[in-house]
């Protein structure tokens, strides 16, 4: 018996979507139903959740974003431009079976995947990005371009202390020896989230690069998704805020997904050392595992990160079609 491809309505069918989701390693609170259809009208695209079953039992899930504007079609996961953690293909129901067996699961669902967006969407450019998710040779075996990307993650599995202690001297210190009475960290409004995304918009102006993420969309994200999903953890200096870090929290593992760009101010504090800190921090108190701090592609913000002792870990870009279309895409993007 081969893995069967359906598709689940985002509305629907969103509470046994969700079922799946939580049930499964590789997804975060940008799989959810609700999150899937922010993107989507976010984007102006048409999602499709993609759901294997192996008889009555579900085996993976793959959310697609079908983009269609007169002759250019398009398949995304996350949507294009979305600036969503990431999306693409996870499984459940698979730890169970020897490897082989693993392996062949997954192979039948990403199978089934391919065949239903070739023939259901026939895209002329289609971009997907996997993390906790390793295997994506059936990718390669499409002739899709499979490209490897990086991240850091740190192992939320110390005390306190201990955690601490492995960071670079420069990163404990700033953290140690920071005047308490000087500043508060604490977990925000939706205003705050609101402020986080304008901080980081400015912090790319500033630099002359483009930055499309939309504040209505993170602050109906943190309105919408479940309690602690989106998590606007901000410092605040006599009263006003000074830096922030929006974070997105999954069962396993918190994501730094937007802020922590270098402060406008001229105060004396490290403060996305500190903010960094009360993530991980707090993260380890409330049983996570991990700490994702979303890249390690960039030499000079590795620098920085690289100060909390992470490991690497791949992630992969995978794409297929007329190389430039997600150009293409990103101005009509910026004219919407």
């Amino acid at each position: 018996m081969s893995v069967e491809i359906s598709t689940l309505d985002p509305e629907a069918d969103a509470e046994e979507w969700n079922r799946y989701v939580e049930r499964s390693d590789g997804t975060n609170p940008f799989s959810r139903a609700e999150a899937l259809r922010l993107q989507a009208e976010d984007t102006g695209t048409t999602p499709h959740l993609l759901t294997g079953f192996k008889g009555q039992e579900a085996v993976g899930i793959f959310p697609i974003f079908e983009y269609s504007r007169g002759p250019i079609s398009g398949a995304f996961s996350p949507a294009p431009r979305s600036w969503s953690c990431y999306l693409g293909p996870s499984v459940l129901n698979v730890d169970k079976l020897k490897q082989r067996k693993a392996d062949r699961r997954i192979q039948q669902f990403l199978e089934g995947c391919i065949e239903w967006i070739d023939d259901e969407i026939s895209p002329q450019y289609a971009k997907f990005v996997a993390a906790e998710f390793d295997d994506v040779r059936p990718f390669v075996w499409s002739e899709y371009d499979v490209e490897p990307g990086y991240t850091y993650v740190v192992d939320l599995d110390a005390s306190e202390d201990d955690l601490l202690d492995r960071f670079s001297g420069d990163a404990r210190n700033n953290i140690r020896n920071a005047d308490e009475d000087a500043y508060v960290i604490e977990e925000g409004d939706n205003d705050d989230v609101e402020r986080i995304v304008e901080q980081v918009a400015n912090r790319y102006e500033n630099q002359g690069r483009s930055f499309q993420l939309n504040p209505d969309f993170a602050r109906a994200a943190h309105e919408r998704l479940p309690d602690g999903a989106i998590r606007p953890y901000v410092c605040r200096a006599d009263g006003e805020f000074v830096g922030g870090i929006l974070v997105v929290e999954s069962q396993t593992t918190r994501y730094r997904w937007q802020g922590g760009v270098k402060p406008d101010t001229g105060i004396d504090l490290p403060i996305n050392d500190l903010l960094d800190w009360h993530v991980m921090r707090d993260g380890l108190r409330n049983g996570l595992d991990y700490y994702d701090l979303v890249g390690a592609g960039v030499p000079s913000i590795n620098r920085y990160k690289a100060k909390f002792n992470p490991r690497l870990e791949t992630n992969y870009t995978i794409t297929s079609g007329s190389f430039g279309l997600d150009l293409l895409i990103d101005r009509y993007r910026k004219l919407r």
